[in-house]
């Protein structure tokens, strides 16, 4: 065993002197004893942002969370690597935070996709044990058959559960059942001195809630324990399961007071989100997986006087065992709403899919050859008392007849959060139980139009969007970018300490998450 080690040790030394070479040696699959590294490839240097592209100088494919510990055990332990790791799910960033310059890009889907089911009796937790690498999609189909279905998710699901567990993970049912973040109950955490550790709210519980939302700073997720709940039993007949109701507006006071109402109902409501309409593409596109007839055909007026719409999207599921009638509970909810005359619409779809709805729109998008484009996106997350504020910030900086994509709206609870987690929300000087996410969903086409000075601008308008939200209203980014280590202490404010000490504790030598750009390397970290 002794021996097996030395021959470890002599070839992670191989790889941490190839790696700090000027030169790439690494240009075809080397075996470092157990560790098969790669060359480089296109998807290790891109996102789904596809706004940086940064190299590393090799890949990762672990078969095992071992695989992953011996990397970061011995670069930890190196006094002659600069080396940095990033872990990388789905590819689904906006601004390169799963990219590592010239370091090492795990590929997390390489390890196995291992899903086990525990089902709880009466009274008892029912959860799955998940691989870091296993897409929510295919943790939805399996637990399906058992019927059964995590309780939050994200509008997408072909993400990684440790991609999403590092952010937060967010959608529709959050104001309910709190991110998906709180609804974990235990993980396995390689950190950044290459120990695996198994964490809950009991067990190294500081570990646990630093990786939770943790930007991948403190370790990486090689497994997580996540807790189920009963899906709508009609799945198993392939009958429909969730009634799905959009209505519209063109008041946005109006439109969020029923946000509001919504979320306040959570015995009958079962998910809430919102968009706005700024022109017929954006209405278009939202129609694309919502299968009824929309009658809605708005005067969006002129470019100098433009007219703007606003459309809530809810959901009640049918849980076969109740006594409650779904049309029933939707019309109580409907006659309390104050949405524009006859503009509210309903539609039967099956449980699955409603939860798969956005890769309806993804194949709709990839047909037409608008899915890999540009996409500067921006997510904010923005106190009660500054939302028609930041909606007027938001208006003042785009141009309606000329935006292509998509800008949700919706409310969320604070109380479902923990705080003790890694996650930055807005200061809560009011004491406001609701929140709201915004997120702007823009596309944009080099091929339609949009030059890199194009992109650049689109970029620097969301920069300032979000710089005087932060000012302003108290605005937090989600999924956030920040330009510089100054700008990410702004953004932790008070929580800074606290996120600065963990990374201290959990990668000393800030060997995780280069791609952030919170902890850039020093020259003093090797010495540390």
């Amino acid at each position: 065993m002794e021996v097996a080690m030395v021959c470890i040790r002599v070839s992670l030394l191989i790889l941490v002197l190839s790696l700090c070479s000027p030169y790439k040696f690494i240009q075809s699959p080397m075996d470092f004893g157990p560790l098969n590294l790669l060359p480089t490839t296109t998807s290790a240097a891109s996102d789904f942002g596809r706004i940086l592209f940064h190299s590393p100088a090799a890949v990762l494919k672990p078969q095992s969370s071992r695989d992953i510990s011996l990397l970061l055990s011995f670069l930890s332990g190196s006094s002659l690597s600069k080396v940095t790791v990033a872990a990388r799910g789905a590819g689904h960033s906006i601004h390169g935070q799963a990219q590592a310059l010239d370091g090492i890009v795990v590929e997390m889907c390489s390890l196995p996709a291992e899903i086990e089911f525990y089902k709880g009796g009466d009274g008892e937790i029912s959860y799955a044990d998940v691989s870091g690498g296993v897409m929510w999609i295919d943790l939805l189909e399996q637990s399906l058959k058992l019927g059964l279905a995590p309780r939050s998710w994200t509008d997408y699901l072909y993400l990684t559960v440790g991609g999403t567990l590092s952010n937060a993970g967010i959608s529709g049912q959050t104001f309910k059942h709190g991110p998906q973040i709180s609804n974990v109950l235990q993980l396995e955490v390689v950190t950044g001195r290459g120990e695996i550790v198994t964490c809950s709210p009991s067990k190294d519980a500081d570990l646990f809630n630093a990786v939770l939302g943790g930007l991948g700073q403190f370790g990486i997720i090689t497994r997580a324990r996540i807790m189920l709940q009963e899906a709508p039993q009609k799945v198993f007949c392939l009958a429909t399961t969730v009634k799905w109701v959009r209505a519209f507006y063109d008041d946005f006071s109006t439109f969020t007071k029923d946000q509001e109402l919504l979320v306040s109902m959570p015995d009958l409501v079962d998910y809430v989100e919102g968009f706005i309409v700024l022109n017929e593409q954006s209405l278009h596109s939202s129609s694309v997986a919502f299968p009824a007839n929309v009658n809605f055909n708005p005067d969006f007026g002129t470019k100098n006087s433009p007219k703007i719409y606003y459309c809530i999207e809810f959901a009640v599921h049918d849980y076969q065992h109740t006594s409650t009638n779904v049309e029933q509970v939707v019309e109580v909810i409907s006659r309390q709403m104050s949405h524009m005359v006859s503009q509210l619409y309903s539609v039967e779809v099956s449980y699955f899919d409603f939860l798969n709805r956005v890769r309806m729109e993804e194949m709709s998008l990839r047909s037409i050859g608008l899915w890999e484009v540009h996409h500067p996106w921006l997510n904010m997350f923005v106190p009660k008392t500054g939302i028609n504020d930041f909606r007027d910030l938001l208006m003042g900086n785009i141009s309606p007849d000329g935006f292509e994509g998509l800008i949700l709206i919706y409310p969320l609870l604070r109380d479902k959060w923990d705080t003790n987690t890694s996650v930055v929300l807005p200061d809560s000087g009011s004491m406001d139980r609701v929140m709201y996410v915004v997120g702007i969903l823009r596309s944009a086409n080099p091929e339609g139009g949009c030059s890199h000075h194009c992109l650049q601008e689109l970029l620097r308008r969301h920069r300032s969007i979000a710089d005087t939200a932060g000012v302003r209203l108290g605005a937090k980014q989600y999924l956030a970018h920040h330009p510089t280590p100054s700008a990410w202490h702004r953004h932790f404010g008070r929580r800074w300490e606290r996120f600065s000490e963990r990374k201290t504790r959990f990668d000393p030598l800030r060997i995780l998450g280069p791609g952030q750009g919170i902890f850039p390397r020093r020259d003093d970290d090797n010495a540390a």
